[in-house]
């Protein structure tokens, strides 16, 4: 994709958040650059899914629901009690549609960037850490320390903040994701093989 091209999705993107949804995703944006530079990544692929991971957040809950519906994606329990979870999903619908991103690797990166999956790609891993420890974040807890293990260990890192997330989640009874749980079980289990 050429400079053009890119300013053009990037303020495309722009038009459709608030100031502090923007400045998330460019912090997305450019760490996932980083850690693609870092891990021997494809920084271009890094830096687009960056900034496309959040393009479906600003959806009202009955436009979520009913793109659902239209592009036949399942809702689990959990999205049904939780519907801002379904931006992940419906990111990768609107990547393809609304950007005319075809590569599969960043739809998926995009679609899983939320609750993770087993197995993740190189690029799936970035896009999930980046989310969470982009420069604008300040409240995640340990968050000094996941900093420091994602430029060092990404499967250490990334069980890092499946273990905080979950904690937290339980601690607030929050619904969690089946999927994230099974995420945390798969890197949990390859940490001791």
């Amino acid at each position: 994709m050429d400079l053009l091209e890119f300013e053009k999705m990037r303020k495309k993107v722009k038009h459709h958040m608030d100031n502090e949804r923007y400045w998330h995703t460019l912090g997305v944006m450019y760490t996932a650059e980083c850690l693609a530079m870092r891990y021997g990544a494809d920084m271009e692929k890094a830096k687009i899914a960056g900034l496309l991971h959040d393009c479906a957040k600003y959806l009202p809950t009955e436009k979520k629901l009913e793109l659902c519906e239209e592009n036949g994606i399942a809702i689990s329990e959990a999205e049904q009690k939780n519907t801002g979870l379904l931006h992940a999903k419906l990111g990768a619908v609107l990547a393809r549609k609304k950007y005319h991103i075809t590569d599969e690797e960043i739809l998926h990166a995009i679609c899983v960037h939320t609750t993770g999956c087993p197995d993740m790609s190189l690029l799936d891993k970035i896009l999930y850490i980046a989310d969470f420890i982009e420069p604008n974040r300040c409240e995640a807890p340990n968050l000094t320390e996941v900093r420091a293990e994602a430029f060092q260990d990404l499967d250490q890192c990334l069980r890092h903040i499946l273990e905080d997330s979950l904690a937290y989640l339980n601690t607030i009874n929050a619904v969690i994701d089946p999927m994230t749980e099974q995420t945390y079980q798969y890197y949990q289990e390859r940490r001791h093989q």
